[in-house]
C-alpha cells in the first residue's frame, strides 16, 4: 500500500488519519481497517464519553448507556466485532416525585398518583396531550424510508418543530407541571428553554417507545464495545496522542500531534475529525470558512454523573425499573444499570449498579464542587427517595463531562447541509452531527470512512489534478 512504501523510506504517508478515539472515530477506523491508517486518541483509554468498568456480574457506568440494535449502523458494528446487545429491560418511565415512587402503570395516570395541586394536574394533562400528539407526528417524520441516506432523514428530523424551544411549544407551566416534564427534556444536556421543540418531543418518543431507536444495552458494559474496537486496531491506534493541527496540502493533509513527550508530523491523503465541534474548529484552521463558522455555532451542555455499586441482599423498589425520573432533585434520572442482570437471574443477586446524572443547569451547579461535596448532595436526595440508600453504598465515583452533549437548539437544522458537505480532504464525524447520539456517532463515522474509501478508489493523479 502507498503508506507502507513511503514509510519504508522514512516519510509517513497514510491513507487516512482519524483524530479521536470515541465511538465515531472508532467506527470510522473500523471501516477503514483494511487501509493504511492511524488513529490518534489524546486520552488514556478509548471511548470518549462512553465509560464503564466491570464489577463482578455488573458494570459501573458514567456515560452513554443505550444503543441501537438490529438494522442500525450500531447493530452492524456490534455484529461485525462480535459484541452482544440486549433490549433494555424494565420500565423506562419510572417517576419519583413529591414523596411518591412509581415504577408501573400508564404514564397518563402519573399526575393523579403524584401529590400535586389540581392546577398543576390540569397543566400536565393539557401539555401532555400536546406532546403526545407531537410524538405521533415525530414518529412518522423520523421513520426511515427505503434507500434513504441517513443524512436526509436527519435533516427532516432537525426541521420538525425546529423553529422554537420546547418551552415555547408547551407554554409556561406551573412549578410541579414544569418539573414533571423537565427531566425527560433535559437529558439532552440542554434545558427546555434552550433545546428545540422537536428535540424535546423526540426525547419523549424515545422514552415512550419500546421498539427501535436507543433501546439496547451492551452486554458487559458500553466500554466493552469501544475497548474491543480500539484493541482490534492494534498499533494503528495510539493512546495519549493529542493532535493539535490538521491542515491541507496540495494532495494530502498534514497532521501534527504530540505523543510520548515528542512532537510528530505525518501526512495522510485524508483525515477524519471525530472530536467535539469546538476542538475540530480549533485544530483545523483551514477548513472552509462556512464549515468553521458552523462548527463554532454548535452548543454543548454539561453532565455530571455518579456510578454507584451497592451491597443490598434483598429486593429493592428499583429492581423492575431501568429509568426513574427524579424531578426537583440534584440529579434528574436514576438508572438501574444492573437491570440487565436482574432480568435473567433466577434469584435476586447481591447489590446493584446505579447511575445518577445531572445535565444542563443541574450540572453547572455541581461542576466546581469536589467529589465528596457532589456525593453528599446526591446522597441526601437518594436517602429522601429511597430511605437508607446511602448505607447500601459500597463504592461511588464521580465523572464530570463539561462538554457532555451537543444539544439541538432552534434552527440547528440550518447548519446541517454545511456540516455534512463533503468538499475537502478533512471529514467530520461525531454525535453533534445528528440527534441519534451513539447511533449518530457510528453513522457519521461510517459515512466519513465510506467517503474516503470511495475517494481512494480513484487514482491519485485524478484526485490531485
Amino acid at each position: 500500500m502507498l503508506g507502507d512504501l513511503t514509510r519504508s523510506k522514512g516519510t509517513e504517508v497514510y491513507d487516512a488519519v482519524v483524530i479521536g478515539g470515541g465511538l465515531a472515530g472508532l467506527a470510522a477506523a473500523h471501516r477503514l481497517r483494511h487501509r493504511d491508517i492511524l488513529l490518534l486518541e489524546k486520552g488514556t483509554r478509548f471511548g470518549g464519553r462512553i465509560r464503564s468498568e466491570r464489577r463482578g456480574p455488573y458494570w459501573l457506568n458514567w456515560g452513554a448507556h443505550v444503543y441501537n440494535g438490529p438494522g442500525s449502523a450500531t447493530g452492524a458494528l456490534t455484529d461485525a466485532i462480535g459484541i452482544d446487545s440486549v433490549p433494555v429491560p424494565g420500565t423506562l418511565t419510572g417517576l419519583a416525585m413529591n414523596g411518591k415512587v412509581i415504577t408501573s402503570g400508564p404514564v397518563a395516570s402519573y399526575p393523579f398518583r403524584v401529590p400535586m395541586s389540581w392546577r398543576d394536574r390540569a397543566a400536565v394533562v393539557r401539555a401532555g396531550i400536546k406532546v403526545r400528539l407531537a410524538v405521533m407526528r415525530y414518529s412518522k417524520v423520523c421513520a426511515p424510508r427505503d434507500g434513504e441516506d441517513y443524512r436526509v432523514r436527519q435533516q427532516r428530523i432537525y426541521d420538525f418543530l425546529g423553529d422554537r424551544t420546547f418551552t415555547d411549544f408547551v407554554g409556561q407551566l406551573p412549578a410541579d407541571a414544569d418539573a414533571l416534564f423537565r427531566p425527560t427534556v433535559s437529558r439532552s444536556a440542554g434545558d427546555p428553554e434552550q433545546i428545540s421543540a422537536g428535540a424535546g418531543v423526540g426525547y419523549f418518543q424515545l422514552v415512550w417507545s419500546r421498539t427501535g431507536g436507543l433501546s439496547r444495552n451492551i452486554v458487559g458494559g458500553p466500554s466493552t464495545l469501544t475497548e474491543t474496537l480500539g484493541a482490534s486496531l492494534g498499533p494503528a491506534a495510539k493512546l495519549q496522542a493529542e493532535a493539535h493541527e490538521v491542515v491541507h496540502a496540495k494532495d494530502h493533509v498534514v497532521v501534527r500531534y504530540q505523543h510520548a513527550g515528542k512532537e510528530h508530523e505525518i501526512k495522510a491523503r485524508y483525515a477524519v475529525l471525530a472530536i467535539p465541534a469546538p476542538i475540530a474548529h480549533r485544530i483545523a484552521p483551514d477548513l472552509e470558512a462556512d464549515v468553521r463558522a458552523a462548527l463554532s455555532k454548535i452548543v454543548y451542555g454539561p453532565y455530571v454523573s455518579v456510578a454507584i455499586l451497592t451491597n443490598e441482599s434483598t429486593p429493592q423498589v428499583w429492581d423492575d425499573a431501568y429509568a426513574i425520573a427524579t424531578p426537583k432533585r440534584a440529579f434528574n434520572v436514576f438508572f438501574n444499570m444492573s437491570n440487565t442482570i436482574r432480568a435473567i437471574e433466577r434469584s435476586r443477586g447481591r447489590g446493584s449498579s446505579i447511575m445518577v446524572f445531572s445535565p444542563a443547569q443541574l450540572a453547572r451547579a455541581l461542576l466546581d464542587k469536589s467529589d465528596d461535596e457532589i456525593l453528599d448532595v446526591y446522597y441526601r436526595d437518594l436517602d429522601d427517595i429511597f430511605p437508607g440508600f446511602p448505607s447500601l453504598v459500597e463504592e461511588a465515583h464521580v465523572q464530570r463531562w463539561p462538554q457532555g452533549l451537543a444539544y439541538c437548539f432552534p434552527r440547528r437544522g440550518e447548519l446541517q447541509p454545511t456540516l455534512t458537505r463533503r468538499s475537502s480532504r478533512i471529514m467530520l464525524a461525531g454525535d453533534y452531527l445528528g440527534t441519534w447520539y451513539t447511533e449518530t456517532a457510528v453513522q457519521s463515522g461510517f459515512a466519513a470512512a465510506q467517503d474516503i474509501l470511495s475517494a481512494l478508489a480513484v487514482p491519485a493523479t485524478s484526485i490531485a489534478s
